[in-house]
């Protein structure tokens, strides 16, 4: 069984009998493997995963009446409306920034 030493000995010799341009070309290869696979494993650590968005339920008692419940939902209803309002607002405020005809 061969050892690392001979491995690495083996590959000195193979470069003394190479030329000065073979020994920078393969020492540039080698660079340029190396800075590829370490920008490869920064880049997979950097905005990778969208961060956790932790949503909580609305919580009612268990003893609501109807009445109730429809004021919460004309309640939600109006906010809603008042969102998608404001949207619309937003959107035709780009559309004439960018001379659209509605």
């Amino acid at each position: 069984m061969h050892s690392p030493r001979t491995a690495l000995r083996d590959l000195r010799a193979v470069f003394r009998r190479r030329g000065r341009e073979q020994t920078i070309a393969a020492g540039l290869s080698i660079l340029f493997t190396v800075v590829i696979i370490v920008v490869f494993f920064l880049d997979a650590k950097v905005n990778t995963a969208p961060p956790v968005t932790v949503i909580y339920p609305e919580s009612w008692s268990a003893n609501r009446t109807d009445a109730e419940i429809k004021a919460d939902q004309v309640k939600d209803q109006k906010a809603r409306e008042e969102r998608a309002a404001v949207r619309q607002e937003q959107f035709k405020e780009i559309a004439n920034s960018f001379g659209i005809e509605e």
